[in-house]
């Protein structure tokens, strides 16, 4: 069976979601760029890429490559002329050298997809391999705690002539977010996203055992603490081994 993302970012959410928010982009690499010490001419990787939208500011300050395993973003990526290197991929397997970044992010909330925790972990070891002894590693993910207070169960828009409805909540067992998102048209079409909800002490518990040492956690893009009102979870590890 097909995992959920591996259909879910295509032209439909492309359709759904046209236009990123590009200046939440510029927010969160300059507040990298403030945090990180990153080498002149350093090499970064912008992991789970999607179109590109990252890419482009990270490619202002340092040598750039994205990864992302859907096809359809990645060409919206090259189409906009970013001045990266594109690469298919799944970041479990990551299909470059051992310590060939200065910089890894993995931002707007693009970990949490797989069905099991081990291949959260299998992602986090396959970003320290590939990232230098003192580079660092960035991980923009939601904040669990703001999310359950701020859920919205329902809603819905026009997206040209279709109603797009989106319904969202928590699993049973409380790990999880989904949302589950159905196109209504001639047939319906119906998307399901699924996150784990892990909390700023999980991330942080995966990083450190992989190698990396937490040094700062954001709860913002404007650098402020975390809190558990802070929107994101933002995490700065530095690869010490």
């Amino acid at each position: 069976m097909s995992e959920w993302f591996e259909s879910w970012f295509g032209e439909d959410y492309v359709a759904l979601y046209p236009h990123r928010d590009a200046a939440d982009a510029v927010r969160a690499v300059e507040m990298i760029e403030r945090v990180a010490v990153v080498p002149p001419g350093g090499l970064a990787l912008d992991l789970a890429c999607g179109a590109g939208r990252h890419s482009k500011v990270l490619a202002e300050r340092w040598w750039t490559t994205g990864l992302d395993l859907s096809e359809v973003l990645l060409r919206l990526a090259k189409r906009d002329k970013v001045d990266a290197a594109f690469v298919r991929g799944d970041m479990r397997v990551l299909p470059f050298r051992t310590s060939a970044f200065h910089l890894v992010v993995n931002l707007f909330t693009s970990f949490g997809y797989f069905a099991d925790d081990a291949s959260h972990l299998r992602v986090i070891q396959e970003v320290a391999r590939v990232t230098a002894t003192g580079g660092t590693f960035v991980l923009d993910f939601l904040n669990t705690a703001h999310l359950r207070d701020t859920l919205v169960p329902y809603d819905e828009r026009m997206i040209g002539d279709h109603v797009v409805e989106q319904r969202r909540s928590i699993s049973d067992d409380g790990r999880y977010v989904e949302k589950r998102i159905c196109i209504r048209g001639q047939p319906d079409k119906e998307y399901v996203e699924r996150v784990r909800l892990f909390e700023a002490g999980d991330l942080t518990y995966m990083l450190t055992a992989a190698g990396f040492t937490v040094s700062k956690a954001l709860g913002n893009y404007d650098a402020t603490a975390l809190s558990d009102e802070s929107p994101r979870v933002i995490l700065f590890g530095t690869k010490h081994r």
